[in-house]
């Protein structure tokens, strides 16, 4: 009996399939709006696909503990630079609190303390990054859901954004860390996140976009910093794998993996898996964030819907 293909066969050979095409005249047609055009109607297609093929509460592998990876590689910044992170971490993170809002019923502000109480899933999964490295982790956190269930969302509620205080891109603000002796390793006005490169994209937002704890003041007429931020739509926040994890492989959560807080959209890559997680925001759409596209990254040119 002829076995039907593979959901991820039938996405590999239809990319194989565009790029052969593609190769003989892509720098002539990368130029052309049209072309750029079809790439969003290919990313497009990737998510009808995976809506398609996916239910949506299809569940991402899982693995023993026997699989999991001896060190899970950090991806993106690995120590914020921003003062009020550094103050929180300094803490331990005790005055952590974790706002829900935008499109709710019943604002949410929770202490790490408070979610730790909530009812908490486990799940050992693997971790695709788009620079091509993978690792199996064991993570604990609070499920999306249950959140946005307490917070009650409105009609028109349609994505979740992310606001973290992961810096980007300093601008000229003083993100620094405070006078305790210690090194933040990043040079006033630099990238915090040097590792990954900007594909391409319009001008970027300065608005600080971090939430209440992760904004710094800034002297007048400088440019505030560029934080990171990431969206999903409400199939993927109410998948039962989405959590907002808070230990990984029994640990409390590393700084270097996102501490206190990270998002984990197990059907996803890696950078839609946003770290420091500070503010949650649920919106009908994104204009008037970042550039429109839901995401840092998206901004800069890479796909918003990133299944695998």
């Amino acid at each position: 009996m002829t076995r039907p293909p593979s959901r991820r066969a039938i996405l590999l050979g239809a990319t194989a399939a565009a790029s052969t095409a593609m190769l003989g005249g892509c720098d002539r047609l990368g130029e052309t709006e049209w072309f750029r055009r079809t790439l969003k109607t290919g990313e497009d297609a990737n998510l009808f696909v995976q809506r398609l093929l996916l239910t949506d509460r299809a569940l991402a592998p899982e693995f023993a503990e026997a699989d999991i990876s001896p060190w899970f590689k950090p991806n993106g910044t690995e120590d914020p630079p921003d003062k009020a992170y550094k103050a929180l971490a300094r803490r331990k993170f005790a005055t952590y609190r974790l706002e829900v809002g935008g499109l709710v019923e019943s604002p949410l502000k929770l202490s790490l303390a408070e979610l730790r109480k909530m009812p908490a899933r486990t799940q050992i999964t693997r971790h695709d990054c788009v620079e091509g490295w993978s690792a199996i982790g064991k993570w604990t956190g609070v499920p999306l859901a249950d959140l946005l269930g307490q917070a009650r969302l409105k009609p028109e509620a349609r994505y979740v954004v992310f606001h973290c205080a992961d810096t980007m891109d300093q601008g000229d603000a003083d993100t620094g860390a405070e006078d305790d002796g210690g090194s933040d390793g990043q040079e006033a006005g630099g990238n915090a996140n040097p590792a990954m490169k900007k594909q391409a994209g319009g001008g970027e937002d300065k608005r600080d976009s971090g939430g209440q704890q992760a904004s710094d003041a800034t002297t007048a007429g400088a440019a505030e910093p560029v934080r990171y931020y990431e969206s999903i739509d409400l199939v993927d926040a109410f998948h039962p794998q989405t959590i907002l994890a808070y230990d990984l492989n029994g640990q409390a959560l590393p700084v270097a993996n996102g501490a206190p807080l990270r998002l984990r959209v197990e059907r996803n890559l890696g950078y839609k898996q946003a770290k420091y997680v500070m503010r949650i925001e649920v919106v009908e759409s994104f204009s008037g964030i970042g550039e429109g596209k839901g995401g840092y990254w998206e901004d800069q040119g890479y796909a918003w819907y990133a299944g695998i």
